[in-house]
């Protein structure tokens, strides 16, 4: 089942796939090559501008994998979702896709998780690849089934030892129920210290995490080689030591580390030198795999005859990009927040920006479809209900914008009421003042607030609102609310209406 050539042995946890064992050769005047492919965040299926996507990523594969070198695809996480086909099918296309890619390597990232631990579990039962994750483990520690926390390599007789760690904040950011997560950095410096008394020559660690993680991984030099995913970023370093690399989401640039090796053996002892030659793949460059494009054109055409149903005109504009829904009010937010309160029949209405993910901008006078909605709202989330009090909605509101200048996903797009927000204040104390429906905010009042299921169970660092939560929360689609909304408006018009002052 590996796919990591037939010249190449999967060891350890691994073993049990069968792959055959490759004759070593220790010595030589030529050095063992090995070509590690990289990708991650890969959520669009199709390309878009003449990149990316899934069949031009096979191509790209099947390309390496016939130029003679030993090649490990790694993908570090992030696939399931978000995506406009996960809206609807939970990652299950995602998922045929990723079969039919073969990762020799998966570590899951924060949106597998979305749908919940029990689709999570669904969804990789279904893999036909390996999967790792040392920081994973069940409600019972025991580990999670069909993952393992570490693998060896053995390519041309010198020991490949890679680990691998899902983002350790994932139940902050997604809905991994009672799933537990350890930290990365010490999970992982614990694993290549397994890795090297089992005689790894070469260390790779394989992660879903931020930036600041992968630098104190770094700084421990646990790991020749850090493969990482989650910061959308297309980025190597490497200060002669440690390499660190990520490819740009969505495979619009593949990231290639052609690694060329030696082994020294002297008695008991071995030396490995190592070096990287790194090459981009711009995928514009490639013609998409044949096979590949028409499995994804045939999810395509499933889904259009629903989704391109135009349901509204727009008489304003509407600015979806990740700068504006994360930083301030837009009217986009405005439309969302307004669908929710009136699905619920609430007195107010809050959503984090970071759930709006189209990036992207309409124009007055254009159609917007089913599709279109269901694009920028791919998560799946339900729109459910709290009682919480004024004291509550102060605290989230402190929460929502504390980090307004990093623009992170938490900042909040709300409905009946408007804020006050003073940027110089320090976090925590930057809420001047809230009306409600036209009236000065009541600490001590509840009041009925629509919002979504993952703010509610505390995504985001919303945990103040789990406490609000009823019996019956909710159970229908924010998509189909907001779909719903958009529908009876007919032409919208929404607008940026001074609900989010700053001072």
């Amino acid at each position: 089942m590996s796919r990591i050539n037939r010249r190449t042995l999967l060891a350890g946890s691994l073993a049990a796939l069968g792959t055959p064992p490759f004759a070593a050769t220790l010595h030589g005047e030529e050095p063992t090559r090995m070509s590690l492919v990289l990708t991650n965040d890969l959520y669009k299926i199709s390309e878009e501008k003449g990149r990316g996507g899934i069949a031009r990523l096979a191509a790209i594969l099947r390309k390496e994998r016939l130029s003679g070198n030993t090649t490990v695809f790694t993908h570090a996480g992030d696939a399931l979702s978000p995506s406009l086909l996960s809206g609807f099918d939970k990652g299950e296309a995602m998922l045929d896709l990723l079969n039919m890619l073969r990762p020799d390597i998966f570590v899951p990232g924060n949106h597998e998780f979305d749908f919940g631990k029990d689709m999570f579990l669904q969804r990789m039962s279904g893999a036909r690849f390996p999967l790792v994750a040392a920081n994973l483990r069940m409600p019972s520690g025991g580990e999670v089934p069909g993952f393992v926390d570490m693998i060896m390599l053995d390519v041309a007789g010198i020991h490949i030892g890679i680990s691998g760690a899902t983002l350790d904040d994932t139940p902050a950011v997604s809905s991994p129920n009672d799933l537990k997560f350890s930290e990365t950095v010490d999970t992982l410096t614990r694993t290549a210290k397994s890795l090297r008394k089992q005689g790894a020559d070469l260390t790779i660690a394989v992660v879903h995490a931020t930036k600041n993680t992968i630098a104190a991984l770094v700084a421990t030099r646990a790991y020749d080689i850090i493969i990482s995913g989650h910061n959308h970023d297309l980025a190597i370093n490497y200060d002669g030591r440690t390499l660190t690399a990520e490819s740009e989401e969505d495979a619009r640039h593949v990231v290639v580390l052609d690694l060329e090796m030696r082994l020294k053996v002297s008695g008991e002892n071995r030396a490995l030198n190592w070096w990287p030659n790194i090459r981009i793949i711009d995928s514009a460059s490639v013609i998409p795999d044949a096979d590949t494009l028409e499995k994804v054109k045939s999810y395509e055409s499933k889904m259009s005859t629903e989704l391109d149903v135009e349901i509204a005109t727009l008489g304003v504009d509407l600015d979806t990009r990740e700068a504006s829904v994360r930083t301030r009010e837009t009217a986009f937010g405005n439309l969302v927040a307004d669908a929710l309160r009136h699905a619920a029949g609430a007195d107010i209405a809050l959503t984090n920006g970071g759930g709006i993910r189209g990036d992207k901008t309409y124009a007055t006078g254009s159609k917007l479809a089913r599709r279109d909605i269901l694009s920028e709202l791919p998560f799946g989330n339900r729109t459910v209900i709290a009682n919480i009090s004024g004291k509550t909605l102060l605290a989230a509101l402190e929460h929502g914008v504390s980090q307004g200048e990093k623009a992170a996903g938490r900042f909040p797009q709300i409905s009946g009421f408007k804020v006050i927000v003073n940027r110089a204040a320090l976090a925590g104390q930057r809420i001047q003042s809230v009306e409600v429906n036209g009236q000065p905010l009541d600490e001590t009042r509840i009041y009925k607030l629509a919002t979504n299921d993952f703010l509610l169970k505390g995504g985001d660092g919303y945990t103040m609102l789990a406490a609000g939560a009823g019996p019956d929360a909710g159970d229908r689609l924010m998509a189909n609310d907001v779909i719903d909304e958009v529908t009876k408006l007919g032409t919208v018009q929404s607008a940026v209406e001074g609900r989010l002052t700053f001072r």
